[in-house]
Formats: structure tokens, C-alpha cells, sequence
């Protein structure tokens, strides 16, 4: 095959990886949260009932933002039900997931989780614009920041929580564009509530950080006219938009999965065009930036599917949900898609996986049992920890294929990451299913001398999962041969892998 190419220079540089890139996601719904993170009564439990097994495994990944509550959950959250005494909490319906919410698990405890996750972990909390609005978002504001001497703040006190929350980053709704969300509104309707929502919560604190609602999806009917129209309102009072991707092979186009990320960068250029569209016509010098705080590799039909024959008069407490088994091959996809992130990282500043765990997730868990990696554990524990730094510019010399959805595809995806002393790293992906693919790398002005390591997550079987019975089938291994001579770069990506060079 054709050698693929590409050079980095420190003079050419895309921005700086702001460390929200790598954060996560927590919804009630499943397993995520009940028998995921917290499970009473098991083995590894803590005080407060969090699964230190996950806690560990958490701390792996290298996760720092955590959105929570939701996602769809959020649509018809009263957080109220979710503070004070735990067995006062009341119980209810969860219209979004079709389940019954104990709210044993909480606001509390969800900052309690964070904290002992690290000083990384840092909360993204957010608000129900959907049954709910302006009122009810600035008393959780009040609950979760004020210090102390006002009704909430003081209730929080005595609820056992003294210090605030200290939250900064916050979500107005969640997919507010789709209808099958509770609440759905028009881009009109929307766009209002949330500059009103905005206003107020700036009233209170005028350095809180707000993501509005943009696109559930690039396929979406009112894509783009949406996130013009809200911008409209709200250019001024929010710092974020909002993008939400997931993929999935159809009908066994496995060429066209492998290129997803063809997709994932043309939603985020084409929402930088609108934002900027909308700034330009306000004449404003502001540049808003793009919160993905959903994406992942989610097989979406059989969610469908099971939604379409589950007993409406069924209302379960943690089902097993999305529990999507990965396999290598979604793994490359996904380490794809972590490439797309990192190669807009001057606009987009946050993104969230979703889910963190049992839930599409990269963490496994069993009631009673085990914590295990998925295949997609390691793509983001590699990119969390060595991709900090200064995105460089790549632009590949690569080989082709052709794809059904994407026409013509490059068989290289890649981005390269240069820490602060100096060192690079290339993440690289061969979305050949058959062929190895040549790569040479020309490193102008970098003064590296030597390869550090080689990883690839590669497998003759490309279905290869990990599983309870088989924790361990897939892990990345140490790639040979690879060379840097005379400033230039050269390696063999093995076929549909994901790679990460590390060079100093």
C-alpha cells in the first residue's frame, strides 16, 4: 500500500487542549448510577456506598468533567427530590427511560463522587428548561453555591453539605430540538427561556459558564436554523453551544462506520459557521465554543427496538439498559472520533463521553461482581493522558477508499500533540480492515531524537470484545520497529487499529 504522510512543525498549531475535553457523563438511567457507581452492599462499597472498584477505574480513564443529571433524565428532574435525608426521598416515574427513579443516589452524592474522583473531576450540572424553568434554576443555584444565610443555602447546610458545590459549568436542558424530549420547544420558544434562564443566573454569579442547546444531530431537520435562531437570543448571555453525536454501522457498512469522524467534523465546522455567522451579524467580537457533551459509539436500533415491545405498564428500577458490548472495531471508531475532538480543539472546549458507565459505557460493571475495561477504555485513558498540550496541524497524504455515506475517505485519521516539555504525540487510525498502512512523519524544528513507545489496540478478529467472562480478550500491545532517523518518523499501522506514538 501506499505510504501515508504528513509533517508537524511547532509554527502551525490548531490550540491548546483544554482539559474538559476529557470529561464524561452520568444519567439516570440503566445501570449508570445504581449497581455502575453506587452499589450498597457491595464488596468494594465505601461509607457511601460507592463502588471504590469504579472509583479506581475512573481515575484510569482520566476523566474530568462529569455532566449529570442528564441527558432526557434532566426533562422532568425536581432536584428537590434528590437532597435532604435519603430515606425521605420520594419515589418517581422517569418518563424518559420508563423507569422509576429512587433518587437514592443525589445531588450530594453526585459531588461527593466527584470529589473523590480527584481536584480533576470538576461538575457539569444540568437544569430541567423542559417541565420546568427560570424559577427552579435559580433555586438549585442557590442551594448548590450560596455560601450561606439565605433559605436554600441554609437548607443545604443542614442537609449536611457546609461548603458549596462550587459549580460553574451548567446546562440549559438537554436536546430541547428533539421530540421525544419532555418539553420540546421551538427554536423561538427555546431560545427564549434559555436568555431568560441566563440572565437571571448571572444575576445571582456573572462568572457561571452556560452551554445552550444546539442539535441533537447534523441529520436533524431544523440543524443549523436552530442553533442560528437560539443564538439569536442568547449570543451574549452563554459561552457554550451544545452538539450531540452518536454512530453506528447500518445495514453492515462497516467502510462508512470507520469514517464516522468524516461526519463528527463536519457537524463541529458547520456549528462554527453558524456561531460565527450569528456573531458576525451582531457585530460582536465574542466567539462562542462548542460543548459536545454527548458522543460515542451507541447501536441505537436496538434501543429502538427494545423501546417499541417494552410493557407500557412496566416502570423498572435500574434496567439493564444500552448496555452495549464493544468491540475492536468500534473501538477504532471511537478513537477516530477522539481524534475528530482533538483536531477542533481550538473551538470545541468540552465534551462529554457518554456514558461513564454500564450505559454505552467504557466501564463495566455486575451487581455483587466484577468492574472490567471495554475496548473503548483505552482509546480515551491514552488521549486523556497524553494528549495535553498544543494540538499541531496535520494534514495527511493518505491513501483512500470509498465509502457509501462519505464518498471518498482517507485511510489515515490523524492529530499529534505536543506536551510542554517538548515531547509528541501522534494518535493515529488505519481504517483498513485488510491492509497495514506506511506511515512517515517529517518533524520540522521539534529536536526529537527518539521513539518512546509504539501502542496499538489491534486484533485479528475484529468482533473481539471484552466481556465478565473475558475481561482482559482486548488490550493494547507494543508496536516494533518503529524508527525516528534524521527527523522523520516512520511506523506500519497494523490493519483497523488505533495507534499512539509517543516521541521525545
Amino acid at each position: 500500500m501506499r505510504t501515508a504522510r504528513f509533517t508537524l512543525d511547532p509554527a502551525f498549531t490548531i490550540g491548546e487542549v483544554n482539559p474538559r475535553l476529557f470529561g464524561s457523563f452520568v444519567e439516570h438511567l440503566g445501570r449508570c448510577v445504581y449497581t455502575g457507581v453506587h452499589e450498597p452492599g457491595h464488596p468494594s462499597a465505601d461509607e457511601a456506598g460507592l463502588r471504590t472498584d469504579v472509583l479506581d477505574l475512573v481515575r484510569e480513564l482520566g476523566v474530568t468533567t462529569i455532566r449529570y443529571p442528564g441527558g432526557n433524565f434532566v426533562s422532568g428532574y425536581k432536584w428537590e427530590d434528590s437532597v435532604g435525608p435519603v430515606e425521605e426521598r420520594p419515589r418517581r416515574l422517569d418518563l424518559a427511560w420508563r423507569s422509576t427513579e429512587s433518587n437514592h443516589f443525589g445531588l450530594s452524592e453526585y459531588i461527593a463522587f466527584l470529589r473523590k474522583i480527584g481536584p480533576q473531576a470538576e461538575p457539569m450540572m444540568a437544569l430541567n428548561l423542559g417541565t420546568r424553568g427560570v424559577a427552579e434554576a435559580l433555586e438549585l443555584q442557590e442551594y448548590a453555591n450560596h455560601p450561606s444565610g439565605t433559605a436554600l443555602s441554609d437548607l443545604r447546610v443542614s442537609h449536611g453539605d457546609k461548603d458549596p458545590f462550587g459549580i460553574r459549568l451548567w446546562c440549559l436542558g438537554n436536546e430541547m430540538d428533539g421530540p421525544w424530549q419532555t418539553g420540546h420547544k421551538t427554536a423561538h420558544e427555546y431560545g427564549r427561556l434559555a436568555a431568560e434562564t441566563a440572565r437571571a443566573m448571572r444575576q445571582i454569579d456573572p462568572s457561571v459558564q452556560l452551554v445552550v442547546c444546539g442539535s441533537s444531530s447534523q441529520s436533524m431537520p431544523t440543524f443549523a436554523e436552530w442553533e442560528a435562531t437560539v443564538l439569536a437570543e442568547t449570543y451574549d448571555l452563554v459561552d457554550y453551544v451544545s452538539l450531540h453525536a452518536y454512530y453506528w454501522p447500518t445495514d453492515g457498512d462497516f467502510d462508512s462506520f470507520l469514517a464516522s469522524a468524516v461526519d463528527m467534523e463536519s457537524f463541529i465546522d458547520n456549528v462554527v459557521a453558524t456561531c460565527d455567522h450569528v456573531g458576525a451579524r451582531l457585530k460582536s467580537k465574542k466567539k462562542i465554543n462548542l460543548s459536545f457533551d454527548e458522543w460515542n459509539v451507541w447501536y441505537l436500533p436496538g434501543w429502538e427496538e427494545h423501546s417499541a415491545t417494552a410493557d407500557p405498564r412496566d416502570w423498572p428500577e435500574a434496567p439493564r439498559l444500552l448496555e452495549d458490548n464493544y468491540s475492536v472495531m468500534d473501538a477504532v471508531v471511537f478513537g477516530s472520533l477522539l481524534i475528530a475532538l482533538l483536531r477542533h480543539a481550538d473551538r470545541v472546549t468540552v465534551a462529554c463521553l457518554a456514558q461513564l458507565v454500564n450505559v454505552i459505557a467504557p466501564i463495566m460493571t455486575e451487581p455483587g461482581g466484577p468492574a472490567w475495561r471495554q475496548t473503548t477504555f483505552f482509546p480515551f485513558a491514552q488521549a486523556s493522558r497524553y494528549g495535553r498540550g498544543q494540538v499541531l496541524d496535520v494534514r495527511v497524504d493518505s491513501p483512500t477508499y470509498e465509502t457509501a455515506k462519505y464518498g471518498e475517505t482517507d485511510l489515515l485519521h490523524a492529530t499529534a500533540v505536543r506536551g510542554e516539555d517538548g515531547s509528541v504525540t501522534v494518535f493515529a487510525v488505519n481504517r483498513s480492515r485488510t491492509e497495514s498502512l506506511p506511515l512517515e512523519v517529517a518533524l520540522n524544528g521539534l529536536e526529537l531524537t527518539s521513539v518512546v513507545e509504539h501502542s496499538a489496540l489491534a486484533d485479528a478478529d475484529p468482533d473481539a470484545r471484552n466481556t465478565l467472562d473475558e475481561p482482559e480478550r482486548v488490550t493494547p500491545h507494543t508496536v516494533a520497529g518503529t524508527t525516528l532517523r534524521d527527523g522523520t518518523l516512520q511506523a506500519v499501522l497494523e490493519p483497523l487499529s488505533w495507534n499512539v506514538i509517543r516521541l521525545r
